[in-house]
């Protein structure tokens, strides 16, 4: 089953369950009495349902029950729903339901509603996910695999995968490292075709690479998931192939015995019995992850909207004291390594790398326009990047996005560089509170440093310090 067709059933399942349990609900509660009696009863009941469907829909996703749950626990899923459902009746209790009952039927009421709604919405849950179950145990819908780890190793975790189909792995194929060897040979292991045969570039050395390729191969293969059968010991490997997938869309797996290094960056994970361990799991709680979006989104319009006028008047200012446009494009590198086009007041003259080619800005850049240098020094040139926030390119906050160009460039040199990617970059961060704009080499490690510490402690506290810290400097006109 495709992620899109497991959202649409989950959500036509979710919103069969709800008005089932609604409607259950207030037949109930004005038709049958179990629940007391009621002076005042609708003339309808579709009506009070849907709408309370549309509400339970909301916190669903709100709560992150809608989020790719691949052959996870039905069990785990269970208590999330649960948990949610409980969270949302305190909530309809405490807005809607406290002026209409009374302290005796008060308990009745809850109860029957939170047992309806959790019944319904739990049998059709089981039933999506049996289904999506017995289509993954006929070969549909798999998650293509990469196993990468010494020879030894590779084989005997191809095998624990094999013994565990309703894991959902389908393994396309390994990197086989050769211990005191800089070469690793790439099998096709699953025989299908996806291997070697598609990545023929030179028949002559067609099936041998260097663990560099491992990014190559992970968007050639399309793979979902790295399996990594290292050692206990190999802390270097492992961090070079963390270094390789970092920026790429995919879950890193180890093997359990390497869980006493790794430490907190990860959590264990049993997918229908095949014990792994997942690497660098979602930063942030689902909640959390949903109240920054609605943060975001309140956050771009209000400004937007209300500061157009002054935002106008802004690009007539630009237009006027030099030629050229009053927006400026450019291509930056957001989450996953996706690259999406940034816009921003234009600051400098028209074409002024044009010379230099690629170059950060400097202290008294001259390519500066005098109200470039203003519109800099307060960040306002910031703001055409709430029109990206709104499109969910960026968010108000996290690591700033950089050019393609700079990206390849400081991979290269900064390990983990490209772990920046793992979050949506935002319009200001932790580094640009902490740190001044990037002039030089040691001044990008250390923004990189910043980076990756918000990153691990990523929370909405965080987002409301560094956005308070951002207004401050934006008052004091501390911006360079």
């Amino acid at each position: 089953m495709s992620r899109k067709a497991e959202l649409i059933a989950l959500l036509v399942a979710d919103a069969i369950a709800l008005f089932t349990a609604n409607f259950l609900y207030n037949l109930a509660r004005f038709e049958w009495g179990w629940l007391g009696t009621f002076a005042n009863v609708p003339t309808s009941f579709i009506a009070p349902s849907l709408a309370l469907s549309v509400f339970w829909l909301v916190l669903f996703f709100f709560f992150g029950l809608y989020k790719e749950r691949y052959a996870a626990s039905r069990f785990d899923e269970l208590v999330s729903i649960v948990k949610t459902v409980t969270i949302g009746l305190l909530v309809l209790f405490f807005v809607l339901f406290i002026w209409q009952l009374d302290a005796a039927s008060a308990h009745r009421n809850m109860f029957f509603y939170w047992l309806a709604v959790i019944v319904f919405v739990s049998l059709g849950r089981i039933t999506i996910r049996s289904i999506q179950k017995a289509l993954i145990l006929r070969g549909y819908g798999l998650h293509k695999a990469l196993i990468v780890g010494w020879s030894d190793r590779v084989e005997t975790l191809y095998e624990d995968v094999a013994r565990y189909p309703e894991a959902g792995l389908q393994v396309v194929g390994a990197i086989r490292m050769q211990r005191g060897e800089q070469a690793r040979k790439f099998t096709d292991l699953d025989g299908g075709g996806d291997g070697a045969d598609v990545l023929v570039a030179n028949p002559v050395t067609s099936d041998v690479y260097t663990i560099e390729a491992l990014p190559r191969l992970i968007d050639e293969l399309g793979v979902q998931d790295v399996l990594i059968a290292l050692g206990s010991e190999d802390n270097h490997e492992l961090l070079e192939v963390l270094s390789l997938c970092d920026g790429k869309p995919v879950s890193l797996k180890l093997v359990p015995d390497f869980y006493t290094i790794i430490g907190g960056m990860a959590r264990t994970e049993h997918m229908y019995g095949l014990p792994l361990i997942e690497v660098l799991p979602e930063p942030m709680p689902a909640w959390e992850q949903s109240t920054k979006r609605l943060l975001d989104v309140f956050t771009a319009v209000l400004i937007l909207l209300l500061g157009l006028p002054v935002w106008i008047l802004f690009g007539i200012i630009i237009r006027l004291t030099s030629p050229g446009p009053a927006i400026y494009r450019q291509q930056r590198v957001g989450r996953n390594g996706q690259v999406f086009t940034m816009y921003k007041f234009r600051t400098m003259k028209v074409d002024a790398e044009s010379e230099t080619g690629p170059v950060w800005a400097r202290a008294n850049d001259p390519r500066y326009t005098p109200f470039g240098r203003w519109l800099r020094k307060t960040r306002l040139d910031e703001v055409p990047q709430f029109w990206n926030v709104l499109k969910g390119d960026m968010s108000l906050v996290g690591p700033r996005p950089e050019r393609p160009y700079f990206v390849e460039r400081l991979a290269k040199e900064i390990p983990l560089y490209n772990r920046r990617h793992r979050v949506k970059p935002g319009i200001t961060g932790w580094a640009q509170v902490k740190w001044k704009y990037d002039e030089s080499l040691d001044d990008v490690r250390q923004k990189v440093k910043y980076d990756l510490f918000y990153i691990e402690n990523v929370s909405l506290r965080m987002d409301l310090k560094i956005l308070f810290r951002t207004i401050r400097t934006t008052i004091l006109g501390k911006g360079r």
